[in-house]
């Protein structure tokens, strides 16, 4: 069936004393173009025609055309008019903007040419100006529980205790079930080795300094990052999206009185007490290991340990907790503060927190494991 006024093109044989003319005919819109599947039809036609600069052109029989018909017959000329056209109306407007559109210059982008002394400028500007945040948060901090101490009663107690239940009752779980495999691997482990020199009464030491004094602390710190750490980051970086902080700031509520600081206190509480949680399991663990492989009883387990880990190992364990308690929740608040009100930004912000938690602690483990070198031992 035959569209009123659809558009068509047809080439035109004439004498041999005349050129070949294309004529177009009909309504050359966009709506005309897409019914019936005639943009197919004439881009085929167009496409056969194209590069043929003997053609002449013949568009007086156009109803109406638009810019989506013109760049099409504009494509099929090579973008720039044919020698013989012929045009009607406002055809002729149409087609110099056409043109003086295709003359504009997009200015070239400029590559970016980063040399490594470049990249890592950068870096450092980036890390000074972390450390500079940071160091400002600390100070903040103190600020904050100075007016604490001073002024007890107006404290956020209500913040401490819901966060020392978010962050230290509700890790119970996890860091049991961590601590006791990593005791059961251990006790394992060093079974088989000492059963080779004859040693199995060695266990006890070897179990009992690790876990207390290194990996009870480090388990609970990593754990305590990644799950505790991630929360405080997303529940600041969600505050800042939803414009939770600048209200704050309008109704005169300190981020760091109300904020900040309940969670650095409530993880220093919550940390030793996890360390030792944490510790106790992975001793129990260690304890089923060894009763299955070298068949010491859990009662000469416990009488040995005391003689085994001296009690300045007990004291370094805590010390550790507490200290990276205070930096998980220092870390986590630093990045969560700086995260901008888009979700881009609070997804990569918090992976940045939990990462840079994890290396802080680590790195302050090796400042104990250095402090402490000769104190805890016999």
């Amino acid at each position: 069936m035959q569209i009123e006024n659809a558009p068509t093109l047809t080439l035109h044989h004439a004498d041999s004393s005349k050129a070949q003319a294309v004529v177009a005919s009909g309504v050359w819109q966009v709506h005309a173009l897409a019914e019936g599947g005639a943009i197919k039809t004439i881009s085929a036609t167009l496409a056969s025609l194209k590069g043929n600069a003997a053609l002449a052109w013949d568009l007086s029989g156009v109803v109406s055309l638009d810019h989506i018909g013109a760049q099409m017959l504009w494509n099929a000329w090579g973008k720039q008019r044919p020698s013989q056209l012929a045009l009607a109306g406002k055809q002729d407007e149409l087609f110099k903007r056409i043109e003086e559109a295709g003359r504009i210059a997009m200015p070239p982008t400029r590559a970016k040419r980063l040399t490594w002394v470049m990249v890592l400028g950068f870096g450092m500007l980036s890390f000074f100006e972390h450390l500079h945040g940071f160091i400002k948060l600390i100070g903040q901090v103190v600020q904050d529980v100075g007016r604490f101490v001073r002024h007890p009663l107006t404290g956020p107690w209500r913040e401490i205790s819901a966060n020392i239940f978010h962050a230290g009752f509700q890790a119970l779980g996890i860091t049991a079930l961590v601590g006791f495999l990593i005791g059961v691997v251990l006790s394992y482990l060093s079974a088989q080795q000492l059963r080779t020199f004859g040693g199995d009464m060695y266990l006890v030491n070897i179990l009992g300094m690790s876990v207390i004094r290194e990996l009870g602390p480090l388990l609970a710190a990593i754990l305590v990052a990644g799950r505790s750490g991630s929360s405080i980051t997303a529940q600041l970086g969600v505050m800042r999206v939803t414009e939770e902080l600048d209200a704050m700031l309008v109704m005169g509520i300190s981020h760091g009185f109300r904020l900040i600081m309940p969670k650095v206190i409530a993880l220093a509480i919550s940390m030793p007490l996890l360390v030792v949680w944490t510790d106790a399991m992975a001793l129990i663990g260690g304890m089923v290991s060894a009763k299955v492989e070298l068949n010491l009883s859990a009662r000469y387990f416990i009488q040995k340990l005391p003689d085994a880990v001296p009690l300045m190992n007990y004291v370094i364990g805590l010390l550790k907790g507490a200290t990276f308690g205070v930096l998980i929740a220092l870390v986590s608040c630093h990045f969560g503060l700086r995260i901008k009100p888009n979700t881009e930004s609070l997804g990569r912000g918090t992976t940045t927190s939990v990462v840079t938690a994890i290396t802080v602690v680590i790195l302050a483990d090796a400042v104990f494991a250095i402090v402490f070198s000769g104190v805890g031992f016999y």
